[in-house]
């Protein structure tokens, strides 16, 4: 669905260069820090700038290559961008109308109307969590093959990112041709949703994993620097210290848990998981 080899992208103090892939059938995660190059992978695979290097597949053609058709097929929520505060649902309604051939109206007007959002009401008057309800619905009432999502829940309560979330999902089960790619802070959200996630820092892809095997067999020991030393470090992946010794990532929790029964290992979400895998130490 999308393939991107060597994409490389220059800035005065950054450098991107990144790898990837999102299979069909897959909703895809993108974390990291802010500025670690989240959004200049999502805006150099939409071409809103120019590309250094390397090459970016989506859909089976090359992304410099797709004419508006194929575009067409790709349904989007940025950060960063929506539409003016100054028109209503319904104007959105009657653009997207005039521009997606493909467009479903009535999947618009009942999602707008399942979720209470008021098609009459200036779009700068909507709350937060209506506006971005009102992004997503319009991503993904055009028959987009593939879903490239910048933090769409970013500044929800955890009802309406519920919501939000749960439309990602009902959009990819009613089509396993489809694809999603979506980058979020909320790691909760995302350790919900995705089936796999890259993590990028400093502009580079420095971690690549299954969801359920991250969730399962990641995990974070808790040594001091007695047990440290005689610690088994061949599945260590990154160590910090701490006031009582050190932290270590494992990427083989049941490992250390039949080998070592007396050491605090506990699991590792994607909040520790990212914070070990930035700031910790190389074995």
């Amino acid at each position: 669905m999308l393939q991107i080899q060597g994409l490389k992208k220059e800035y005065p103090g950054f450098s991107l260069d990144v790898s990837m892939e999102v299979k069909p059938g897959r909703i895809t995660g993108l974390i990291g820090q802010n500025g670690a190059g989240k959004s200049t992978v999502f805006k150099s695979i939409l071409q809103l700038i120019h590309i250094d290097g390397g090459s970016i597949s989506l859909l089976g053609r090359d992304a410099l290559q797709m004419k508006a058709g194929d575009r067409q097929l790709i349904g989007t929520v940025l950060a960063d961008a929506g539409f003016s505060g100054f028109i209503t649902a319904d104007d959105v309604r009657r653009i997207l109308r005039a521009i997606y051939p493909r467009f479903d109206e009535k999947l618009f007007c009942d999602k707008c109307r399942t979720f209470n959002l008021d098609t009459k009401k200036k779009i700068k008057d909507l709350s937060t969590g209506m506006r971005a309800r009102l992004k997503v619905i319009a991503a993904m009432s055009h028959d987009a093959r593939f879903l490239l999502m910048d933090e769409p829940t970013a500044g929800l309560d955890v009802v309406a990112r519920d919501e939000v979330l749960s439309m990602i999902r009902d959009y990819l089960e009613e089509d396993e041709d489809r694809a999603v790619l979506i980058s979020s802070h909320i790691s909760s959200d995302l350790e919900r949703l995705c089936d796999d996630f890259y993590m990028i820092h400093n502009g580079k892809i420095i971690l690549h994993e299954e969801t359920d095997r991250l969730l399962a067999e990641y995990g974070i020991i808790k040594v001091t620097g007695e047990e440290y030393q005689k610690l088994d470090k061949s599945y260590i992946l990154k160590k910090q210290k701490e006031a009582f010794g050190c932290s270590c990532l494992t990427d083989q929790m049941a490992f250390y848990r039949e080998n070592y029964p007396g050491l605090i290992i506990e699991k590792s979400g994607l909040d520790e998981l990212i914070m070990l895998m930035v700031r910790g130490e190389n074995i």
